[in-house]
């Protein structure tokens, strides 16, 4: 403690009640394709509702993706999502036609020095260098004094008639914080008034219609779901601040029926400084950033000139009934580059607590991009399916025991299945074929719930597929044999037990206790756990007392685990013979910890022995 300088009482308290922490080993995470929702972000979800909600229903482009996750979260509530997209060409649905009238782009004419003149509102929307078609040739844009101007050829001047197209605007907002920050609202002129909150082209079906005027109310189609007329609010210093904004699903992809309304904002502010009776901001594009699920506000209104501004003596602009459906919108698939990089956002465990990696329906560069990650990160697993082409379309027992050999690298922190499950997709109303590492891993997030990580995840007590209607193809026992010798998990069908996963090794080719699931997901938790009680001693000294403390914190933890039996014995040393004066010279701490990890059965001999009536059975037993 610290000298006093002078008298008085001084009391301190010490902390000494250090414990080992458990640690979650269920945390799932995956990357891939979806139709809907932010992308290159990772995302907390915790049912198949929630998924939908979040990540839009499957189509026949995603639904390995969209399955590998649902079923998942059939056996457990917690994986981590990541939305790769194409980032070049997955589009944010627009308003852009609500500005911009292309007719008057075609009934232009051409001066004499070979110019097409383009208005001043055309320049909101397109950038100098964009590149413009007049008939049927490209030429570059250029911005004079205010204008956008083409200079076309001798050939196109001579021309009776223009055809002139736009450049293509292409807008991609990956997620909420892309948003804020390359975003926010004025920046975004060219799109017209609103763009769909994320990429894809379900932002297609969304309509969005505007009463920022009283006098409009009566005729407006939607003034049923409004209880009054927009005003003046009662915090406002100006007048005519109140506008009522609606979300329509016009096309039915996000409710499955359309004309859905998806969302109402009522008695929103056109002023920026509007806030509700309760002090929370009322100014309509704040609202619609923090609260929607579906739009954001690309600009106000065309005709709104004071629109955003405070409202101390302002009577806002009102104008007529508005509305919008959203187009542009495009869902690009994702490369394998692009499903790597979204694989990278799980690679820091600083960053981010995973324990269980779903690969789904990914080829080998993203498997072995992905294995590599759970290598390096050396506290989670990775799940991997054979491909669709040797499982589904022709069963090769040889190419998926190649295609196993050829992942890399050959670890235990990994772990391989044998085949699809044909499960019903409720959304389309079709059958599906989605590969069963997803199925695997929830299996061990199941275990984990109701026994422990260290628990084998196979067998008819804890290794039940769900949501299986039959499997691609069903392993005989030859078949079953040639597959686990090479470390692939058999998936059976046994008739009236269901479908189980038969085997729990890991992809770890040398023989150790480590080719077990059970004991490698046994190890990840005594690490971790005891990793993150050890940063406590960090920068204490290296004596007598730390290390006590250290042992007497680890060795309560490890008879815990002894006694759920994950661990058939373990010893623990932390003091002068270890922690040597070279060790401690060097500002080290060592502490070794001795484990007998438990052993899963994978092996029942059962030996019926006949014997004659007079034989005394302890004579023979145990000679056989």
């Amino acid at each position: 403690m610290a000298f006093q300088l002078s008298p008085g009482v001084n009391v301190s308290e010490i902390d000494l009640t250090n414990v080992v922490p458990a640690v979650s080993s269920s945390i799932g995470a995956f990357a891939g394709q979806f139709s809907w929702g932010p992308a290159n972000k990772r995302i907390l979800v915790d049912s198949e509702n929630n998924l939908v909600a979040r990540f839009g229903k499957p189509t026949d482009e995603n639904f390995t993706a969209f399955f590998s996750v649902a079923n998942f979260l059939a056996y457990t509530n917690n994986i981590r999502i990541v939305r790769a997209i194409d980032n070049l060409n997955t589009v944010n649905a627009t308003a852009i036609a609500d500005y911009l009238d292309l007719s008057t782009l075609t009934a232009s004419t051409i001066s004499a020095s070979k110019n097409i003149i383009f208005t001043q509102n055309v320049a909101n929307y397109v950038a100098h260098g964009d590149i413009f078609t007049v008939n049927g040739s490209s030429y570059t844009a250029n911005t004079v004094s205010g204008n956008t101007v083409v200079t076309v050829s001798a050939a196109a001047a001579s021309a009776n008639a223009l055809s002139v197209s736009l450049p293509g605007t292409k807008l991609s907002i990956a997620n909420e914080d892309d948003y804020e920050i390359n975003f926010p609202l004025g920046t975004l002129t060219k799109f017209g008034s609103f763009y769909a909150r994320y990429p894809g082209d379900l932002g297609n079906s969304l309509t969005i219609a505007v009463c920022s005027q009283a006098s409009d109310f009566a005729t407006w189609d939607y003034k049923a779901q409004f209880d009054s007329a927009p005003g003046t609010s009662i915090k406002s210093k100006g007048e005519d601040d109140e506008m009522h904004i609606i979300v329509i699903d016009t096309d039915g992809k996000f409710s499955g029926e359309k004309d859905t309304i998806l969302e109402k904002f009522a008695h929103v502010s056109k002023a920026g400084d509007s806030v509700t009776d309760d002090g929370s901001p009322n100014y309509y594009a704040t609202v619609i950033e923090n609260t929607s699920k579906y739009i954001y506000v690309a600009d106000h209104l065309q005709g709104s000139t004071n629109w955003g501004q405070s409202s101390f003596g302002v009577t806002f602009d009102s104008l007529s009934n508005y509305e919008v459906k959203l187009s542009g919108g495009v869902n690009a698939a994702p490369s394998t580059g692009d499903i790597v990089t979204s694989y990278d956002l799980f690679s820091n465990p600083d960053e981010v607590d995973i324990s269980l990696i779903i690969t789904g329906a990914a080829n080998a560069t993203i498997v072995n991009s992905v294995l590599d990650i759970a290598f390096q990160r050396r506290d989670c697993v990775a799940f991997v399916s054979p491909l669709r082409a040797d499982a589904v379309e022709v069963v090769d027992v040889d190419a998926i025991v190649a295609y196993r050999t050829a992942l890399t690298p050959s670890t235990s922190y990994s772990v391989m299945d044998s085949a699809w499950k044909y499960q019903f997709d409720k959304y389309n109303n079709k059958y599906r074929y989605v590969p069963l590492n997803a199925d695997i891993a929830g299996l061990c997030a199941r275990t984990d719930n109701i026994r422990d990580p260290w628990w084998s995840p196979a067998g008819f007590n804890r290794g039940q597929i769900l949501n299986a209607i039959k499997l691609s193809w069903n392993p005989t026992k030859a078949q079953r044999d040639e597959l686990y010798k090479n470390g692939v998990n058999p998936v059976c069908a046994f008739p009236g037990e269901g479908i189980v996963l038969y085997g729990d090794k890991t992809m770890q080719a040398k023989p150790s206790a480590f080719d077990r699931i059970n004991v490698r997901r046994l190890f990840i938790v005594l690490e971790k756990s005891i990793a993150i009680a050890a940063k406590y001693s960090l920068f204490e000294f290296n004596d007598q007392f730390t290390r006590a403390q250290f042992v007497s914190m680890v060795e309560p933890f490890l008879r815990d685990v002894k006694g759920r039996r994950g661990i058939y014995d373990y010893k623990v040393i932390c003091d002068e013979t270890n922690n040597t004066p070279e060790v401690i010279d060097t500002n080290r701490f060592i502490g070794d910890i001795y484990i007998k990890p438990a052993r899963s059965i994978n092996f029942i001999q059962l030996n019926f022995v006949a014997v004659r009536t007079g034989v005394d059975f302890s004579e023979i037993a145990g000679k056989f």
